[in-house]
């Protein structure tokens, strides 16, 4: 794909956001041009932060018409998932890592699908990328982990990376494609490192919500330096200048 063909799109997680004014938040990211917004569902269990359930979802379906990225941190996806379809999700995430077996986990994916958004699996960082090969046919979104999930505001971890090239190289050969997602210490700093090694959504939070911070202003840097990432990617032999390491180890 040609850089100048292809345009980022920014979701915004709302981890860090002021639960108690979510209509104001919602107002705050559509003016700043978000394209998507991403919500992270945790259980307490699968990490040990805990977070809210197919209600809230519920809630920001009614508040705004972008599309919503269901992310779930939990333990029994299968059991759940369901219940977040009701919202009319654009796309439903869980990892690759929970215990349940791999016969289930195909199920639930069939069943995001039946439900009308896309399936996805997350892949955190200490996990091989291999692992989502079993269930390539019935994925629509790889979403690579560059944090350790459960907790907002950490830093971007650079050698998960790779992963986001490994992925891409299978995802986009689907018919129709499917997308990388990174998840995790994405902001202005390291959205050419994102870029470059192949994400097509870009999941910022705690930079969106920083006192002082204007989130129009984040959005545009993200964007536009996830494009001159990817320009430097399809550049041979061009040095990083973010420092990624373009022969990474990719698990």
């Amino acid at each position: 794909m040609i850089a100048g063909e292809w345009r980022p799109l920014v979701a915004a997680s709302i981890l860090t956001a002021d639960f108690g004014h979510l209509d104001r938040v919602v107002h705050k990211l559509e003016r700043a041009g978000i394209d998507r917004i991403h919500l992270d569902v945790m259980d307490g269990h699968f990490v040990p932060n805990l977070t809210f359930g197919p209600d809230l979802v519920a809630a920001f379906r009614r508040l705004t018409s972008l599309p919503l990225d269901v992310h779930l941190m939990i333990s029994e996806p299968s059991r759940y998932v369901a219940r977040f379809l009701e919202a009319k999700p654009a796309t439903v995430t869980f990892h690759v890592e929970v215990s349940e077996p791999d016969e289930l986990k195909a199920w639930t994916l069939e069943a995001i699908r039946r439900g009308g958004a896309g399936a996805g699996l997350a892949v955190s960082p200490a996990t091989p990328v291999t692992a989502v090969v079993p269930f390539l046919p019935s994925l629509d979104v790889v979403m690579v982990m560059t944090v350790e999930p459960g907790f907002g505001g950490q830093h971007f971890m650079v050698e998960a990376a790779p992963k986001m090239a490994v992925a891409g190289e299978w995802i986009h050969r689907a018919d129709p494609p499917g997308q990388i997602h990174v998840d995790g210490g994405v902001n202005r700093d390291s959205a050419r490192a994102a870029g470059r090694w192949g994400a097509d959504v870009l999941v910022v939070g705690s930079a969106l919500f920083q006192r002082g911070q204007d989130a129009a202003d984040e959005v545009r840097l993200v964007r536009e330096r996830a494009m001159a990432g990817r320009l430097l990617a399809e550049t041979p032999f061009e040095p990083d200048p973010v420092g990624s390491g373009r022969a990474a180890p990719a698990h």
